[in-house]
């Protein structure tokens, strides 16, 4: 795949049964796990920092995945860390943040550097997450500058698995054609 792409000394690794469109770019240190796929247009860059992107984690079209670097106003810089089952809806930017397990960041949501959304969050299509951030477990942010709207039931939770194994159904779809 030559939408896989080396940054200095660094190359994209994958685990078993990854889907990587022929349409996205995947470049630096970025560990993508098993059963992770990558849609159309999107960019995962892992130059300045690094990225990992859990199991069954599904990153659809248009998404931008990036680090910031180490500096005197930010030390170390942050990388982007996502956890397994997450969802990350069209268009979203996930820049230098950390996602944990099981959360879906709705279409267009922005997060972004040092913000942390804990395990079962759901970050609403739209919503802006600003630096340094936090989504607690098990709850909706809405808006820009995004805000806790309400707790998630249970049902929301199982809403929130679902959709990354219907995804990891389609991934293996395109892979058993040959994509």
């Amino acid at each position: 795949m030559n939408n896989l792409r080396p940054y200095l000394d660094k190359t994209p690794q994958l685990g078993q049964r990854v889907y990587v469109d022929p349409a996205c770019t995947v470049i630096g240190d970025v560990v993508l796990e098993d059963d992770v796929s990558v849609w159309p247009g999107t960019v995962i860059r892992g130059d300045v920092n690094h990225v990992r992107i859990g199991a069954r984690t599904n990153v659809q079209d248009g998404t931008i995945i990036h680090v910031s670097h180490d500096s005197p106003y930010n030390k170390g810089g942050y990388p982007t860390l996502i956890g397994a089952d997450v969802t990350l809806g069209h268009g979203t930017i996930i820049h230098a943040c950390t996602i944990g397990d099981a959360c879906l960041i709705g279409m267009g949501a922005i997060i972004l550097d040092g913000a942390v959304i804990e395990p079962n969050a759901f970050v609403a299509a739209g919503a802006v997450v600003g630096p340094g951030k936090r989504v607690g477990s098990g709850t909706l942010w809405v808006g820009n500058p995004a805000r806790p709207a309400r707790a998630l039931s249970d049902k929301d939770i199982q809403g929130l698995l679902y959709s990354a194994q219907h995804y990891v159904r389609i991934k293996d779809q395109y892979l058993a054609q040959g994509g």
